[in-house]
């Protein structure tokens, strides 16, 4: 049963991996990107690797392609004059493709003549995530702690970096707002009768 799970998962995968590049309407292309992370995912889950599964069903999926989907989707963007001109990179594009070939070939020679016993996704814990839970947070506790300030760091010079101040946009003072007395913001009016303001 896993074998046929195997050969159905990677024939969509593959499938919609040639379906991404040929795509004519991007947001096409970014849903058949979608569904080859999720068939992805399931590969990952046939091996025994569910965290690695998690992750790519959580960060690609959940976010950088519907981000990818959001973009394309609310840019005006003329798609056909970006097309123009692109015969000219195929030649680059076919070099970069053989050696894919190459690394893949590679890859499925030395995978055959190991031991196919070699590979424990959960070695010595009863899940894959908890192998790697047990690692990560004992002996590399410090080196993860770090690259979680890191990644912080760069996601407040990535907002600090964007935010601009414009002066024709009102903004909210809160120190004017705690400092406002009520003969600021009311006023007393006598109204004449059968008159208004």
């Amino acid at each position: 049963m896993d074998v046929i799970a195997f050969w159905i998962l990677s024939a969509i995968v593959v499938t919609s991996a040639v379906c991404v590049i040929g795509a004519r309407n991007p947001v096409h292309s970014v849903l058949w990107l979608i569904l080859a992370f999720f068939t992805a995912a399931g590969l990952l889950v046939l091996i025994g690797a569910e965290f690695l599964a998690m992750l790519i069903v959580v960060v690609y999926v959940g976010a950088v392609a519907v981000l990818f989907l959001f973009v394309v989707m609310m840019l005006d963007v003329d798609f056909v004059e970006l097309k123009q001109g692109t015969l000219q990179y195929w030649p680059f594009a076919l070099m970069i493709g053989i050696a894919f070939l190459a690394e893949i070939i590679l890859v499925t020679s030395a995978t055959v003549t190991r031991d196919p016993s070699a590979f424990d996704p959960s070695p010595g814990a009863p899940t894959n995530a908890e192998a790697i839970g047990a690692v990560m947070y004992t002996e590399y506790l410090l080196l993860f702690q770090m690259s979680g300030i890191i990644l912080l760091i760069a996601m407040i010079g990535a907002i600090v970096l964007t935010l601009r101040g414009r002066p024709d946009v009102k903004r909210q003072s809160i120190a004017k707002q705690t400092q406002r007395r009520r003969s600021d913001a009311t006023e007393l009016l006598d109204v004449e009768p059968g008159r208004g303001i």
